[in-house]
């Protein structure tokens, strides 16, 4: 029985030392991630991965947002709330708190990309 009880407490104890973290009470968490929505067949998709995809995570881009892939299928499910719809792919949805901050819809080039992404990025409130 008391190792049932020590077993208890240090689950209670452990609960209290995640829950700040996983609630973001804690101020340097940052909960902010760009969430591309894509399907196997399209060709500007396929264009961003092959120029953007393996630098995107290493940029300081990628760790203020990072990327998160979903294939664009009817009736999804997620876990956070868009403004509207998603009707295109790429669409790049800067998503915070469990919300939609904005968006860009479509790629064009590397260039218009990482513009495009800075000033959404800059909607963001500031790192604490």
């Amino acid at each position: 029985m008391q190792r049932r009880t020590v077993l208890k407490a240090a689950i209670v104890g452990l609960a209290l030392l995640v829950a700040p973290v996983a609630s973001g009470l804690c101020g340097t968490l940052r909960a902010a991630e760009l969430v591309m929505f894509e399907h196997a067949g399209c060709p500007w998709c396929q264009m961003w991965h092959r120029e953007i995809g393996p630098i995107y995570p290493k940029t300081d881009e990628g760790k203020q947002a990072p990327l998160r892939r979903i294939t664009l299928a009817p009736a999804m499910k997620l876990d956070f709330v868009l403004r509207e719809p998603v009707v295109a792919t790429p669409t790049f949805v800067l998503v915070e708190n469990g919300k939609e901050v904005g968006r860009l819809t479509g790629y064009r080039d590397d260039e218009s990309f990482w513009g495009l992404l800075g000033v959404l990025l800059k909607q963001l409130p500031p790192a604490s």
